[in-house]
C-alpha cells in the first residue's frame, strides 16, 4: 500500500486535516517512517508542515522555546543549550539525530524518546494551537491527541542542577534500557532543597519518580543520605520488556544508576 503525503505551510491547516481517518503527523520521521515500511497498514496519509517557525530555537532570559521540528543535532551544538546537550545526544546516532525531533520524542513510546524525559524533569510546558499543557498531563493523554505541538518551552536550567543518565547495550547509540534526568536545587550547605526526576522505560511513556523526590528532600547528596530514595525510585513504576531488556531488570538497575546520577 502506498502512503500519500500531504504538505501544508500552516498548523492551522495541517491540523484539520489531521482528522481524517489513517492520517498521521510526519516530524523527523524516524519511528513513523520506519512503521510504515514493516507495514503498518493503519496510516494511509502522512502530514507534513513546513512553517519554518516549527524549527526555531529561542532562549531569552533565562527562557526557552523549542519548535517541535527542532532535531536533537539543533539542540547538541547551540551554545545556550550546553546543559541539554547530554540529553539530545543520546538520541540515536548522528544520522537520527539529525531528524529526531522534540516534538516526536513527546510521542516516542519507550524505549525511544530520550528528550521527553528530560522535558518532562525540566517541568516543560507544551504548547498547540489548542493551548498550553504541562509535559506531564500532556504524556498522560498523548496516545488520544489530534493536535499538532508546536513548540515546548521551560526555564533554562543551571549547568549543576540538571543531569541526565541513559544506560543502552550498545555504546554509543543503542536503545534504552533506561534513563533518567533530574532538576535539583541544593542549599548552601548541599541539601536537597527540590528535586524533580524523571525516568525513561520504566512505564510506556515517561514518568516521575515522586517518592524518591519526596525522599531527596533535605538530604545532602551522599550514599547514606541517598538511600532512602533509592529504595523508593521503583514506586508505581511499570518497566517495558523488549528484546533489549526484561521489566525484572530494568526494575532491578534502577537504584544503582539513580544512585550513580544522584553522587555524580
Amino acid at each position: 500500500m502506498s502512503l500519500m503525503l500531504q504538505t501544508f505551510s500552516s498548523v492551522k491547516d495541517a491540523n484539520a486535516a489531521l482528522q481524517a481517518a489513517g492520517t498521521r503527523y510526519l516530524g523527523g520521521g524516524t519511528l513513523m517512517v520506519r512503521a510504515a515500511n514493516e507495514g503498518d497498514v493503519s496510516v494511509s496519509s502522512l502530514i507534513r508542515v513546513t512553517d519554518p517557525g516549527l524549527s526555531q530555537i529561542a532562549v531569552s532570559g533565562g527562557k526557552v522555546r523549542l519548535g517541535a521540528s527542532v532535531t536533537m543535532a539543533a539542540i547538541a551544538r547551540h551554545p545556550e543549550l550546553a546543559a541539554l546537550a547530554p540529553a539530545a545526544r543520546a538520541v540515536g546516532g548522528p544520522a537520527i539525530r539529525n531528524m529526531a525531533t522534540v516534538g516526536g520524542n513527546l510521542f516516542a513510546p519507550a524505549p525511544y524518546g530520550d528528550f521527553a524525559v528530560a522535558l518532562l524533569a525540566l517541568d516543560a510546558t507544551v504548547v498547540t494551537e489548542d493551548g498550553e499543557l504541562p509535559v506531564e498531563a500532556f504524556l498522560a493523554d498523548r496516545n488520544t491527541s489530534r493536535v499538532i505541538v508546536t513548540s515546548v518551552r521551560f526555564s533554562l536550567p543551571k549547568a549543576e542542577s540538571f543531569r541526565f543518565l541513559k544506560v543502552s547495550r550498545v555504546k554509543p547509540k543503542g536503545v534504552s534500557v533506561l534513563s533518567i534526568a533530574a532538576l535539583l536545587e541544593l542549599a548552601s550547605d548541599g541539601a536537597v532543597t527540590s528535586a524533580r526526576i524523571a525516568l525513561g522505560c520504566m512505564a510506556d511513556r515517561p514518568m516521575r519518580a515522586l517518592a524518591a523526590e519526596k525522599a531527596l528532600l533535605g538530604c545532602k547528596l551522599t550514599p547514606r543520605e541517598i538511600a532512602s530514595a533509592l529504595a523508593a525510585a521503583s514506586e508505581g513504576i511499570a518497566p517495558i520488556t523488549d528484546p533489549i531488556a526484561s521489566a525484572w531488570y530494568r526494575a532491578e538497575v534502577l537504584p544503582v544508576h539513580l544512585g550513580r546520577l544522584l553522587l555524580d
